[in-house]
C-alpha cells in the first residue's frame, strides 16, 4: 500500500525552487481553465509570463489562482506542491524587468519563445502579460 504524508515547509519551498514547471488553475463563472505554466519562484513570490488570452481574461475575472508542481519519479514516487494565491499582472517597469529576469535565468529555455511571442503569425503585435503570485497556502505531499 501507497504510503503518503505531508511535505515540511523546507522541503515545498525546495521542490518551488528545483522546478520551473507546473500546472496553473483558475476559474471563471463556475468554470474551471488549467493549463501548463513555466514560473519562476523567488522564495517569496511565484512569476511567471504569458501572451493575453484565455489565461489573462481568466485572472483578470477572478485574480485567485493555484499552481500545481510536481516531481516524479515513477508512480509510487512523487512529491506535490500546491500554491493557492492571488494573481497580480506586473505592469510597473522596475517589477517586469526584475520578474523577467528571474523568469529568463531560471528557464533559460523560454528565451526564444518570449522573443517568438513578440509577433503572430500575420506579423501583428501580441501583448504580453506578466504575473505574480502571492501565496497565501503552500501545501505539499509525497509519498513515503
Amino acid at each position: 500500500m501507497l504510503k503518503v504524508e505531508d511535505m515540511s515547509p523546507a522541503e515545498m519551498h525546495a521542490l518551488l525552487q528545483r522546478e520551473g514547471f507546473g500546472h496553473l488553475g483558475c476559474a471563471r463563472d463556475n468554470r474551471p481553465y488549467v493549463v501548463p505554466m513555466h514560473y519562476a519562484y523567488d522564495g517569496k513570490e511565484l512569476y511567471f509570463f504569458t501572451t493575453q488570452g484565455m489565461k489573462t481574461q481568466y485572472i483578470d475575472a477572478n485574480p485567485q489562482v493555484c499552481l500545481q508542481v510536481e516531481e516524479v519519479s515513477d508512480g509510487t514516487r512523487w512529491k506535490s506542491v500546491m500554491v493557492i494565491g492571488r494573481a497580480d499582472q506586473i505592469t510597473k517597469p522596475e517589477d517586469t524587468q526584475n520578474a523577467m529576469k528571474l523568469i529568463t535565468e531560471r528557464n533559460p529555455t523560454l528565451t526564444p519563445a518570449i522573443s517568438a511571442t513578440q509577433t503572430d503569425a500575420w506579423g501583428r503585435a501580441v501583448d504580453i502579460a506578466l504575473y505574480r503570485i502571492t501565496p497565501e497556502l503552500i501545501d505539499g505531499r509525497k509519498t513515503v
